[in-house]
């Protein structure tokens, strides 16, 4: 039998996962998102723009909740998809596959009204205002006008609301409860600027001494970064 360029991708990814010990439930799923993702990028030619906007096509088509465990997948089949060999084994080697079979996911809100809704009269803790005000001082030191500033900062609120309960301030979670917010954003434009705001305001949200160098840098709002 003779694989198509999809079908050799998916059995080399799935049976790594396998042998890494991921559960038969967790294979299935995947398997079954990758089948809708595979039909998408057939006779596509193997580059990263063609790659998310295959993604981005198939992912208005996923439940919200899903979203997290779909762009995991896709950010790890990439490389299969690409025969990049070398990214396969720095991957495997340094442990970046998420092999967990649930995950922390945000409570609360499960819309972007209920959650506008609630700004004017949240209240939030002193480590949650720290970075908000490192990173509207840094995007008014990068010449920001008010009114930008003022729509990047209450994208970053949301996402500290849906952080509220995090168990680890770490890249993983973080990255989980963007993932489980895009969806809410029904208005691409809007959901692009939600994922470049969200680059920019975690190395406020963890600490980085740098973060003041990483504003208005990047305006690609790449699903799959």
């Amino acid at each position: 039998m003779i694989f198509s360029r999809e079908q050799e991708a998916t059995v080399a990814y799935l049976k790594l996962l396998q042998n890494k010990g991921v559960s038969t439930e967790v294979l299935q799923r995947r398997q079954v998102f990758l089948e809708t993702l595979c039909a998408e990028l057939t006779d596509k030619i193997l580059d990263g723009t063609e790659y998310r906007f295959a993604i981005e096509a198939v992912m208005d088509h996923m439940p919200a909740d899903s979203w997290h465990e779909c762009l995991t997948t896709a950010r790890e089949f990439y490389a299969f998809w690409m025969k990049d060999f070398k990214a396969i084994a720095a991957l495997s080697g340094n442990g970046a596959f998420d092999l967990a079979s649930d995950h922390w996911k945000p409570i609360g809100e499960s819309s972007l009204k209920a959650l506008t809704d609630r700004l004017d009269t949240e209240k939030f803790e002193t480590s949650e205002t720290w970075p908000l005000k490192a990173y509207a001082q840094a995007l008014r030191y990068e010449g920001a006008e008010q009114a930008l500033v003022d729509a990047r900062v209450m994208l970053a609120k949301i996402i500290l609301m849906r952080l509220r309960d995090v168990p680890d301030r770490d890249h993983k979670h973080f990255r989980t409860a963007v993932d489980l917010t895009i969806p809410l954003f029904n208005v691409k434009q809007n959901r692009r600027l939600f994922l470049v705001v969200m680059r920019e305001f975690y190395h406020f949200w963890v600490g980085n001494p740098d973060a003041g160098f990483m504003v208005l840098k990047d305006g690609s709002g790449n699903i799959l970064k």
